[in-house]
């Protein structure tokens, strides 16, 4: 009986330590600013930047993508327009900044659209960034990420503003993105680890893209996850740069909300053990940033550890009242912090008005987790209302 008690209180400490992680990392980043100050530049670079844009079966918005793009200030870029598995007749962008590539064959992977692209650029371009083909891109998106590379970083994420918040899940999907951006991002970097890969509006030396990933075929979802544990394991960090901003399609209904979660909770369990290994290659290397992004990568999804974490403190009122109490002061630790996250960006109002209803947002992602193990063949491509897609990567 003694095992399993001290089991039990092994389960409720791994799972009560990502209640309290986001605050924690908050208080080292607010000690290491108010210490380190202001990081200078100390690399002069220009940068010749190969832009990839991926697009799986859909291209409506890629017009407006690509015309977004041509907005940029920074003028040392081309445009890799990738239609895989795409009707391109119509497609027209007018301008020698932008080369549209249509693969003989179909690839189905967000990797081997990106390699396709770099074995065809027009010139050996020294970055890529990579967008999404609904993501509208702020005209000061290459100077924000040039900071960063000025400072002699390899990779760097930028920001991934809600280009809609036209519905509740909308408003919702939204608040997520703000409370990672924060702590996975602004907060991580700031504490010496890594900010963590969102997908799209990142960005790398091109030497680095292919030394991570050229030897590898990555399929299904999650080609982020490889990548950003790759980067780390080679004691590079992935700097956040908090106003490099695209703007991105938020999930609008039940339907894409589902198949979106259950593709992201398959990852989750797909790739999450890749945290023990930069965990204690952190240790032993005595290296802050592949300790502290280790942990990061072993976090479960927020839903379930949270729902965890109400279950076992509605557990412990009746066998260990003094351990409820603590689960309590752990759970509104987290909420304090979540708010937190919200007042420190620019929250438009109406995703504070959408937060009585994460009861029913969560309820969808239970669903989505009961349809994770099959995540990848619900669907080839989730489609928007506006006509966007994410493909099953």
């Amino acid at each position: 009986m003694m095992i399993i008690g001290y089991i039990w209180l092994l389960i409720q400490c791994v799972i009560g330590f990502n209640l309290i992680f986001p605050v924690t990392l908050l208080l080292i980043y607010t000690v290491r600013r108010s210490v380190k100050g202001r990081s200078k530049n100390t690399v002069t670079t220009s940068p010749d930047y190969a832009v990839i844009v991926t697009a799986y079966e859909q291209t409506q918005q890629l017009p407006a993508v690509v015309s977004a793009f041509l907005k940029v200030r920074y003028p040392n870029f081309h445009i890799y327009v990738v239609a895989d598995k795409c009707d391109i007749s119509n497609l027209h962008f007018g301008s020698d900044k932008v080369s549209l590539l249509r693969p003989e064959t179909v690839l189905g992977s967000n990797t081997r659209s990106h390699f396709y692209a770099i074995r065809n650029f027009i010139r050996p371009h020294s970055h890529l960034t990579i967008i999404d083909s609904d993501n509208l891109t702020d005209p000061g998106y290459l100077d924000e990420l040039n900071v960063y590379f000025s400072r002699g970083f390899h990779a760097v994420q930028g920001v991934r503003d809600a280009k809609n918040l036209d519905s509740t899940y909308a408003c919702l999907d939204a608040a997520r993105d703000i409370y990672y951006h924060f702590y996975d991002g602004k907060v991580l970097f700031g504490a010496g680890s890594s900010a963590t890969l969102a997908g799209s509006g990142m960005a790398f030396t091109v030497p680095l893209y292919r030394e991570c990933l050229e030897h590898l075929d990555v399929t299904g979802a999650g080609f982020d996850k490889v990548l950003q544990e790759a980067i780390v394991r080679r004691k590079y960090r992935i700097a956040f740069a908090e106003r490099a901003v695209v703007y991105d399609e938020k999930t609008t209904s039940t339907d894409q909300l589902v198949k979106q979660r259950a593709r992201w909770i398959n990852t989750w369990f797909k790739y999450f053990a890749l945290g023990f290994g930069v965990f204690f290659r952190g240790l032993v290397n005595f290296n802050w940033n592949q300790t502290l992004f280790g942990l990061v990568l072993l976090r479960p999804p927020l839903f379930i550890f949270l729902l965890l974490s109400v279950l076992f403190m509605l557990i412990n009122l009746f066998i260990a009242p003094g351990i409820a109490l603590a689960w309590f002061a752990a759970l509104c630790t987290f909420v304090i912090g979540f708010y937190i996250s919200l007042k420190s960006s620019a929250t438009d109002p109406r995703i504070y008005q959408s937060l009585v209803n994460i009861p029913k947002f969560i309820s969808f992602q239970i669903l989505a987790l009961l349809k994770a193990g099959k995540a990848n063949q619900i669907s080839v491509a989730t489609k928007h209302s506006s006509g966007s897609q994410e493909r099953t990567l």
